[in-house]
């Protein structure tokens, strides 16, 4: 797998909002609140191509992130893989990227996924812990891990 995170530009912007709103389409299908104008919307007015990654895989723009500081932790505010390269492993491939990352930082993530998402199981499956219910969305966080192969 050929997989590369980069940088984004404010140029990205539009594309990686269409790209939304066809990850999260099935999602807010099934709790009736898919609106593509809303969902485009959404990532436009806090779009931050700082803090924005584009994942590649083979050349192609596979879906993108965003993890934003957030006090002393970090926020995973986006991550999103286009539904062709779903089921493929590439979300496990890229979120371990990020964790190490986070973990090289001593920082925390927060995470929030829509409550009927399949992104659930899939930050449970790596390590976040559920901290907070709400009305549509669910949220965790995962706490750094210490490399067991440093010597103190």
């Amino acid at each position: 797998m050929n997989l590369k995170l980069e940088a984004c530009t404010l140029d990205d912007a539009a594309q990686l909002a269409e790209l939304r709103g066809i990850a999260m389409r099935p999602s807010l299908e099934r709790i009736g609140r898919f609106d593509a104008e809303r969902a485009r919307q959404r990532l436009l007015q806090n779009f931050a191509a700082e803090y924005t990654r584009l994942i590649k895989l083979d050349g192609l723009l596979a879906g993108f992130l965003v993890l934003r500081p957030q006090d002393n932790d970090l926020l995973l505010d986006h991550f999103y893989l286009h539904p062709d390269f779903q089921q493929r492993g590439l979300g496990s491939a890229v979120i371990k990227l990020v964790l190490a990352e986070a973990d090289e930082l001593g920082k925390i993530i927060h995470v929030g996924a829509l409550r009927d998402s399949d992104a659930n199981r899939f930050y449970l499956r790596h390590g976040f812990v559920l901290r907070e219910v709400g009305e549509f969305d669910n949220y965790y966080l995962r706490y750094p891990q210490a490399d067991s192969r440093r010597c103190e």
